[in-house]
């Protein structure tokens, strides 16, 4: 008898698959891997050491994780109220979540800095009390949030819809707090999706660009972002040391995934077991 696939037509799309996968991702990571190689260590690590670079790394991290931060306890908190309840409008909280994914990031960037600046909306209120949004590392923060906050609740949304009601139940039954019931009961199931959306919400706010660079300021050393710093080496017809520097973003962004796959088979294994 004739073997039949369990996938009718697999080898076709394998192929076309591994074909994407190569010409659009390894090919790209390959070239700019080549690219800076072609660099020797002293000049590599001049380029990617300087007083510049190491400022550019300190903002870009630093805010990173500052706006992935917020976005997980304000992520968690809108796909709860979006999962658990139904109020007037639900339908359109959970629309409005999904807009930076569907507006250009320059739109973003403009539009916050016009809501920020010392004569904006918010920005005029926010300067009675002597804060200063637009131009500094709070604005960098705010344009990540945006950007990468539906990351995280697109994630946890769909495992809190498929939670059983039963182990909350149970839980209630042997005289178990609401806080109690969260922590030991709903938590662990989420720590998967929840380590997932962080990853992806930090690595978005690491290779942000053009929401921040509107409210950033842009100013060396003080609100200048690793991205804004590549662009500018290549206005400036330096691919090596563009390349150079986009390699440790490259770097920080294969170690944070290897650690978060790392943690994501540890939750499932506590899960599993539990």
């Amino acid at each position: 008898m004739r073997r039949r696939n369990v996938l009718p037509g697999l080898p076709l799309s394998l192929g076309v698959t591994l074909f994407y996968v190569g010409l659009i991702v390894v090919l790209p990571l390959a070239a700019l891997a080549f690219k800076a190689a072609s660099l020797g260590f002293e000049d590599y690590w001049r380029i990617v050491s300087s007083s510049r670079s190491m400022a550019s790394y300190r903002v870009t991290v630093l805010s990173a994780l500052g706006a992935t931060a917020f976005n997980l306890f304000f992520g968690l908190s809108l796909a709860w109220v979006i999962t658990r309840y139904r109020f007037p409008g639900r339908r359109i909280v959970d629309a409005v979540v999904d807009l930076p994914f569907a507006l250009p990031t320059a739109v973003a960037g403009i539009a916050l800095t016009a809501l920020f600046a010392n004569s904006g909306w918010f920005g005029s209120v926010l300067e009675g009390f002597g804060i200063k949004v637009a131009y500094t590392p709070i604005g960098i923060m705010i344009a990540m949030c945006f950007t990468s906050l539906p990351f995280i609740v697109r994630t946890v949304q769909p495992v809190l819809e498929d939670l059983d009601p039963a182990l909350e139940e149970a839980a209630q039954s042997l005289g178990g707090s609401d806080w109690t019931i969260f922590r030991k009961v709903i938590l662990p199931l989420l720590a998967p999706a929840l380590l997932a959306g962080v990853s992806l919400s930090f690595a978005r706010c690491l290779g942000e660009f053009g929401a921040i660079i509107f409210i950033a300021g842009n100013q060396p050393m003080s609100t200048e972002i690793t991205a804004l710093l590549i662009f500018i080496r290549l206005e400036e017809y330096d691919y090596q040391a563009a390349a150079a520097i986009a390699s440790v973003l490259l770097l920080a962004a294969f170690f944070m995934l290897a650690v978060t796959n790392w943690l994501q088979a540890r939750a499932l294994r506590y899960t599993v077991k539990g």
